[in-house]
């Protein structure tokens, strides 16, 4: 695409916005059909979470012969993964292969934030607006923005009176930060933090955690990947993926439980989550069928990994401030690091409880507690994300009469499918709220919403219909139907960004749908069945 113009609209069949994963898919599934298709992206390199998140320690919780593209064959058994949990910047050298292999950066324009899409009923286009003043005109827009995008900047009192370096996991610098000799503070204990923090205290002179709420993880157990278990995948890649994507309820091969964790006796079940912690990853919820859904079967695996913190952490009373007690595991995306627990025996390294010192305020020099001023020279903000919805809020999006989807979504985000909302005629979401994706192989549900997509488009083209859009009926019993399936789970009795609980003032709804296999059976079925549930034709 040739240098945009302010002064003069860009006319395409379809915009992305977003060149991760799910962008460049969807790239390159519509150019093969022939549609005029271009990405736009913020960053100044394409990667989505994979390019901002570059933080110290930055790896994937899913296996790295799992977590890539599974739509060409040759990629698959070409791709070289060196580890059996990929870094972020081997994930990032991947992208910009794929990238490079099939032409996709021509029809990607970087350094370019969509800050608005607006509806023309008339015309059944959208008008997206980028931070330059230029307009992109077409029939359809994709939001391939991700789930996990949306940087959460807390507001903490006196923040920005602070005179040393503040850093934010999901925007690191690219150069990276020596932190050799600095007093550092770490705020948060989430994924990131549990990554990030072993590999801060291997530099920092002193390392302050500062934890509101402690988390589960399980060891990562990460290792080199053998010529053994490269070549058992790639012989049998084909019929793996089959498997993941159309048995099991997250898109990833896990070694699956076959029974209760009530049916064995005690020394039984501790052998069994001995085995799994030893193996590493989240091998270690899948020992049991019941662990997410049965109270006590849960206790029995949270009481494990307590029993494991107290185990590896000297100082009891430390050891008993990292414990979670106060939800299930499971309930909140289980973490999995590399010597996470282990670092708190390092001298240089300080747990600050703020349940029993709370946080007051950020100060020129540091971080004042309840109890204490402490002093520090640099403050990593490790606080994730406004999760699922965040990146799509953040636009102004308008629909059908005017509808801001910020609005229509005030109180807990509606949309079919996690595809497509109400009132937004021919604008798609990729893993939106209502689809599995945070609980789940994130790039085995790209792929099956990109597909979906494309179908759809294609469907639409063949009939000459111009304009789709999910009915409200439909949207509110999806809506219902997502929370009834969670609701028979243990996964909402924590204040879990799966249910925006960690932004204030956000609607308590559980977002994301669980269990991939069914899904993609629904999604299949309404396809099949004339993509009922949607209406389709000229205008409204």
């Amino acid at each position: 695409m040739t240098a945009p113009d302010p002064a003069h609209p860009v006319s395409l069949d379809i915009a992305i916005v977003g060149a991760g994963f799910a962008g460049l898919y969807a790239l390159h599934k519509l150019r093969k059909h022939g549609y005029r298709v271009h990405v736009f992206d913020a960053g100044d390199d394409i990667g989505g979470t994979w390019y901002w998140n570059r933080y110290p320690g930055a790896r994937c919780d899913i296996e790295s012969m799992q977590y890539s593209y599974s739509w060409d064959e040759q990629l698959q058994q070409d791709w070289q993964w060196t580890e059996r949990f990929a870094t972020q910047p081997e994930i990032l050298r991947y992208i910009h292969h794929v990238a490079d292999r099939f032409d996709l950066s021509r029809d990607i324009t970087l350094n370019t934030r969509i800050t608005a899409a607006i509806f023309d009923e008339a015309a059944n286009t959208w008008t997206l607006t980028t931070d330059a003043g230029v307009r992109i005109v077409a029939p359809y827009a994709i939001m391939a923005t991700g789930v996990l995008s949306a940087p959460l900047v807390p507001n903490l009192a006196g923040l920005d009176d602070f005179k040393g370096a503040i850093y934010h996991t999901a925007n690191w610098p690219k150069d990276g930060v020596d932190f050799a000799g600095l007093r550092v503070g770490v705020f948060g204990t989430g994924s990131s933090a549990i990554q990030a923090i072993p590999e801060i205290a291997k530099q920092a002179r002193h390392l302050h955690v500062f934890q509101r709420t402690p988390n589960f993880s399980v060891p990562a157990r990460n290792q080199p990947l053998t010529p053994d278990t490269i070549a058992q995948w790639k012989s049998n890649y084909p019929e793996l993926r089959r498997y993941a994507r159309e048995d099991t309820g997250s898109g990833t091969i896990y070694d699956f439980p076959t029974r209760s964790a009530k049916d064995v006796d005690e020394a039984t079940r501790n052998a069994e989550f001995e085995a799994r912690w030893a193996k590493g990853g989240a091998n270690f919820m899948h020992a049991y069928n019941d662990l997410v859904i049965d109270e006590e079967s849960n206790r029995f695996a949270a009481d494990f990994v307590r029993r494991k913190i107290r185990e590896t952490v000297k100082d009891p009373a430390l050891a008993d401030a990292l414990c979670p007690t106060d939800y299930p595991i499971f309930a909140k995306r289980i973490c999995v690091d590399s010597d996470y627990y282990d670092t708190f025996n390092r001298p240089n390294v300080t747990l600050v409880n703020l349940k029993k010192t709370p946080f007051d305020r950020v100060t020129e020099t540091g971080l004042r507690t309840s109890a204490s001023d402490i002093a520090l020279d640099a403050l990593v903000l490790a606080t994730g994300f406004d999760a699922m919805t965040g990146a799509l809020t953040r636009i102004d999006i308008r629909g059908i009469g005017g509808q801001s989807l910020k609005d229509k979504w005030s109180e807990g985000p509606r949309a079919y499918l996690g595809v497509m909302s109400a009132g937004f005629p021919n604008l798609f979401m990729v893993t939106g709220p209502g689809s599995p994706s945070v609980l789940s192989n994130v790039i085995v549900s790209i792929e099956q919403h990109v597909d979906w997509i494309t179908d759809c488009l294609l469907h639409l083209r063949s009939i000459g219909a111009q304009r789709i859009e999910p009915t409200t009926g439909v949207e509110n019993s999806w809506v219902r139907h997502v929370n009834d399936v969670a609701s028979a789970t243990l996964l909402p009795k924590a204040a879990s960004w799966y249910m925006g609980a960690n932004i204030p003032g956000k609607a308590r709804v559980f977002m994301p749908y669980i269990g991939l296999a069914n899904f993609r059976r629904k999604c299949n079925e309404v396809a099949a069945n004339g993509y009922e549930g949607f209406r389709i034709g000229q205008s409204n």
